[in-house]
C-alpha cells in the first residue's frame, strides 16, 4: 500500500470550502487530485466508465447526489454538470457544496453555459514538490523570505548533483514515490507512455488526434525546455527532426490539447512599467507541468544530465519552476519571467498580491554560475530601482540544485531547491 503524502492544495481546499459553493481541482493526470478531493468529501461520484458517462449524460442531477461535500470525479466527460452544479448554487447557495475533479478541460467548452463567477473556485494541483514528497529539508522558507531578513548557513553536504538529476528525471508523481530508484523511474516511464492513449476516450476532441503527433511536438517542447522559443521555432525542429509536414494550424491544434491535458504550461513575461526605451520581450518560457514529462519524451535518464550540464541546466530549470509555483500559489502570489531588449533576463520573478516582489535565478550551482547569477539579479535590481515604478525587491535568490546555503554579501541568497519549502 502507497504511504499518503500530506499535499499543499489541501489547505486551500480547506479554506475555500468554507467561503464559496464549490472548489474545482484541475491538474494531469495522475498527480492526485482525487485523492486530495476525497479527504474532504462525504460522498463522491466518479465519472470513470462508458456507462456512467452515458446514464449522466442523460441524466446530469445524477451526478449531483450525495452526502455534502459531494466531489464529482472527472466532470469534464460529462460537461453539463457544470451547469448543473451551477444552477444548484443559484437555487439554494451553501458553503462547501460540491468538490469538482478535472483531468483536462471539456472538450467543447461551449457545453458550459456559466463561468462558475462567485460559485465555483478554480484551483490548480500540480504533482509533488519536494517539501511534500519530503525530499526537502524545508530549512528556508518562502514565505518567512517574503516577511522577514533571514540568516542561513547549512552545508548541505549530503544532498548531490546526482540526485537532483533523479528527482528532475523521476518528477513528482505519488505512485512514482518510491524507495527503490529504478522502479521509480518505471513507473514514470509507465505513466508517459499512456498520456496519449485516448482510443477508447469519450473525448472526440483527443480520440482523434495522433499519439506520434503528440509526441512530436513534446520533443520539440522538451528540447526548447526553459527557453523562449517561437512557436515557428518549434514547428520547424518537428519538421526537421521527423522528415514531415507540419502546418501551423495542425500545431497550434495539439498544442491547445496538450494544455488542455495540463501537460505544458507556459510562464509569461513579466512587464514592469519601464520609463526609458528599453522594451520588454514578451516571448512566454517554455515551461512543463513537471519535467519528468521532458525527460520521457527524449528518452533522458539522470547520467545523461549529468553527462550534458549545459542542458541539465535547462530541465533543472523547468523542474525548480514546478514548485516555485506551488510556493507562490500558497503566498496567493503568481510567478513570471522578466527580458527585455538590452538583453537582461531573471529567470522567475514572484510578485504578490500586496505588491512585494522577488527575484530569483535558477542555476545548477557551483561559484562560477552561482557569481553570474548575482551579477543579473543585481543589474536587474538597480535597473528597476532606476527606470521604473518598481519598488525594489523583498529578496533576492540563486536557487540551486545542490551545495550550501548561505546569504552572500550583497544580500542574494543562495539556496538548493532540497532545503526549500512555502
Amino acid at each position: 500500500m502507497n504511504k499518503y503524502y500530506d499535499r499543499y492544495i489541501e489547505k486551500i481546499i480547506e479554506k475555500k470550502l468554507k467561503s464559496s459553493g464549490a472548489v474545482l481541482i484541475a491538474g494531469p493526470k495522475f498527480c492526485g487530485k482525487t485523492t486530495s478531493g476525497s479527504q474532504f468529501a462525504k460522498s463522491i461520484y466518479r465519472i470513470n466508465t462508458k456507462s456512467i458517462v452515458k446514464n449522466t449524460r442523460l441524466n446530469p442531477k445524477l451526478a449531483l447526489i450525495g452526502e455534502q461535500p459531494h466531489m464529482i470525479d472527472e466532470w469534464q466527460k460529462v460537461p453539463d454538470t457544470w451547469n448543473y452544479v451551477k444552477e444548484d448554487l443559484d437555487i439554494n447557495y451553501v458553503f462547501g457544496k460540491y468538490i469538482l475533479t478535472g483531468s483536462s478541460t471539456p472538450a467543447d467548452k461551449t457545453e458550459i453555459q456559466h463561468d462558475g463567477a462567485g460559485r465555483i473556485v478554480p484551483l490548480k494541483m500540480y504533482p509533488m514538490s519536494l517539501y511534500e514528497s519530503l525530499e526537502s529539508k524545508g530549512k528556508v522558507s518562502f514565505r518567512e523570505l517574503f516577511n522577514n531578513d533571514i540568516e542561513i548557513n547549512d552545508p548541505n553536504s549530503d544532498f548531490t548533483l546526482e540526485e537532483a538529476a533523479f528527482l528532475t528525471c523521476r518528477g513528482g508523481w505519488p505512485l512514482s514515490i518510491n524507495d527503490d530508484e529504478e522502479v521509480s523511474l518505471d513507473i514514470t516511464k509507465n505513466y508517459y507512455d499512456g498520456l496519449f492513449t485516448f482510443e477508447d476516450s469519450d473525448n472526440e476532441k483527443f480520440r482523434n488526434k495522433k499519439p506520434e503527433i503528440f509526441k512530436m511536438i513534446l520533443k520539440s517542447y522538451a528540447r526548447n525546455i526553459s527557453t523562449e522559443a517561437s512557436l515557428k521555432t518549434m514547428i520547424e525542429d518537428v519538421k526537421q527532426s521527423n522528415e514531415r509536414t507540419m502546418d501551423p494550424k495542425t500545431f497550434d491544434d495539439y498544442l491547445e490539447a496538450l494544455k488542455d491535458l495540463y501537460i505544458i504550461e507556459d510562464m509569461n513575461a513579466w512587464c514592469p512599467n519601464i520609463r526609458s526605451k528599453t522594451s520588454i520581450v514578451a516571448t512566454p518560457t517554455r515551461h512543463f507541468v513537471d519535467t519528468s514529462i521532458a525527460c520521457q519524451a527524449l528518452g533522458l535518464y539522470p547520467q545523461d544530465l549529468i553527462n550534458d550540464s549545459n542542458s541539465f541546466g535547462f530541465f533543472f530549470e523547468d523542474f525548480a519552476v514546478r514548485d516555485l509555483r506551488i510556493y507562490t500559489s500558497l503566498l496567493g502570489g503568481q510567478i513570471n519571467h522578466y527580458r527585455d531588449n538590452a538583453g537582461l533576463e531573471c529567470d522567475a520573478v514572484v510578485r504578490l498580491n500586496n505588491g512585494k516582489w522577488a527575484a530569483i535565478e535558477i542555476k545548477l550551482g557551483g561559484d562560477e554560475l552561482i557569481e553570474y547569477g548575482a551579477s543579473k539579479l543585481n543589474l536587474l535590481k538597480n535597473k528597476l530601482i532606476e527606470k521604473s515604478d518598481v519598488s525594489k525587491p523583498i529578496f533576492m535568490m540563486i536557487l540551486t540544485a545542490f551545495g550550501p546555503a548561505y546569504r552572500r554579501p550583497d544580500g542574494i541568497y543562495v539556496v538548493p531547491i532540497n532545503l526549500l519549502k512555502d
